[in-house]
């Protein structure tokens, strides 16, 4: 075999390689996507907050519902007040996304970041509308933990001038039914 021959062999060989993993990391990054999707779907209903002690209040602070024959999560924070947001969830190829209609005005979009705990799932600012810079104030991050089907705690971080300015930390226990 001449020089071109094995050259030619091996690098097809370096292409198909190549293409196997790929398509192996797209469908592990599609089932974590589709698994994290799953997982924000089994939120719907309605969520208070949790006291000090452990036990849900009577203030509603979640509802989430499914829509869109399933392909949208809703999540309506503080719903029938002056500071009612919404935030969607879904999923874009093999991502999760949201985007979050904020009563500041913009609409931060986030993304869900790989890896990490299953009952984890950290979105990162990607982009937004309504926003003239990033210094002006608006979300950056937000988490979700999934600690079991009738509790979990959100978190929020948002920015100013370039920074973070904080953290807003929802404890949620799904609310009894009556």
């Amino acid at each position: 075999m001449n020089f071109r021959t094995v050259f030619g062999t091996l690098l097809t060989a370096l292409c198909v390689i190549s293409a196997v993993a790929k398509a192996g990391e797209t469908t592990t990054s599609t089932a974590t996507a589709a698994a994290r999707f799953e997982a924000v779907k089994k939120l719907a209903g309605d969520w208070v907050e949790r006291g000090k002690d452990g036990t849900p209040t009577d203030k509603l602070v979640s509802s989430i519902r499914v829509t869109a024959g399933g392909t949208v999560v809703e999540e309506t924070l503080f719903p029938g007040t002056d500071h009612e947001m919404v935030t969607m969830y879904h999923r874009d190829g093999d991502d999760l996304v949201l985007t979050h209609y904020c009563t500041l005005g913009n609409q931060p979009r986030m993304r869900a970041e790989p890896g990490g705990a299953a009952d984890r799932i950290a979105f990162a600012f990607v982009g937004a509308t309504n926003l003239k810079s990033d210094d002006d104030h608006h979300m950056r991050r937000a988490t979700l933990n999934l600690a079991d089907p009738d509790r979990y705690r959100s978190e929020w971080v948002p920015c100013k001038e370039g920074g973070p300015c904080g953290k807003v930390a929802f404890d949620l226990v799904r609310r009894p039914r009556k």
